[in-house]
């Protein structure tokens, strides 16, 4: 994981089921193509579409997403929703947060464990996640999941070898997850966007070979859907309650729908009028089917389904 990577153009990807991945060295957003790509039929569900830079990479709520080129993973994945009931189709996000945190988290364990053996310093904090996906260490950001339902046209027969334009009924829900991973860049190359950020390559102490990276977490997101397809959140929901950060802790739940970078970070009034709601108390519990329980400063026990947290 930690060799020097390969060209670009030689990643040797593939997406679900063995599909093709598409490579790109610059494009607009892989969220918005995959987007278009898929409801007109040009990809099937399992595609992996991949690139070096995006111009306009954007995460929840249309914030800034910041990509520059040769650093860090920007991918997208279609996933097929066969077999998966529509009110889970929310928790498939947290399903790959907590998946790719697992993927992390023995990065960080490999190379602490080195670190200590040579320097005798303890290792450090563990790579956590943030309810409903960001991904964290300490407070600092450095993975984002953007996920929407995008509907498929249907093809006859099998997947296998068949045009996606031979469509035979009517289209098919897919989930286009978008993944935004800070890999080999500096905190200082993300201060212009005011938030708290940092990189693998700060949290582990060196560089990380991005195409082994993306493979070892296709494979092990493919493997998690699985498993969430045959037992639902369940397997997931004790290690929801194992996060550092989570359970008993303070935290400001905001709802938003047009949440922006600019208003989301204030604290004044003004905020409400632009539909801006904050509520801050304790964080209770996390729930089976992957909603958190929250109590509010002013004693009001909420179930909330969607929303940022801030901690």
């Amino acid at each position: 994981m930690f060799s020097a990577e390969s060209k670009l153009t030689n990643w040797n990807l593939r997406g679900f089921n063995n599909v093709p991945a598409q490579i790109f060295q610059s494009i607009e957003s892989t969220h918005l193509y995959m987007k278009g790509a898929a409801i007109h039929g040009l990809i099937q569900p399992g595609t992996l579409i991949v690139a070096d830079q995006q111009s306009c990479g954007h995460g929840r709520h249309d914030r800034t997403w910041a990509s520059p080129a040769g650093k860090n993973l920007y991918f997208n994945i279609l996933i097929p929703l066969e077999g998966i009931p529509q009110n889970r189709f929310a928790q498939i996000t947290q399903v790959a947060a907590l998946t790719f945190a697992e993927v992390f988290r023995s990065l960080q364990k490999e190379q602490s464990q080195n670190t200590a053996q040579a320097t005798g310093i303890e290792q450090a904090p563990q790579i956590t996640v943030k309810w409903p996906n960001d991904i964290l260490y300490g407070k600092s950001k450095f993975c984002g999941i953007l996920a929407e339902i995008v509907f498929v046209p249907a093809k006859s027969g099998s997947l296998g070898g068949e045009s996606c334009s031979d469509i035979s009924s009517k289209p098919v829900p897919a989930l286009n997850m978008g993944v935004g991973i800070n890999v080999n860049g500096n905190a200082s190359d993300y201060a212009f966007l005011n938030r708290s950020v940092t990189t693998l390559k700060e949290i582990i102490g060196c560089k990380i070979n991005r195409e082994k990276l993306l493979q070892a977490l296709v494979a092990s997101l493919e493997r998690a859907i699985g498993q969430f397809k045959a037992f639902g959140l369940s397997p997931w929901v004790e290690a929801w309650r194992k996060m550092d950060q989570f359970i008993g802790a303070r935290g400001t739940i905001i709802v938003n729908n047009h949440c922006t970078d600019e208003n989301r970070e204030r604290h004044d009034n003004s905020a409400a009028h632009e539909g801006v709601t904050k509520k801050s108390g304790c964080i209770l519990d996390m729930q089976p089917d992957g909603s958190l329980l929250f109590k509010t400063d002013d004693g009001e026990i909420q179930t909330v389904y969607s929303a940022d947290l801030e901690i």
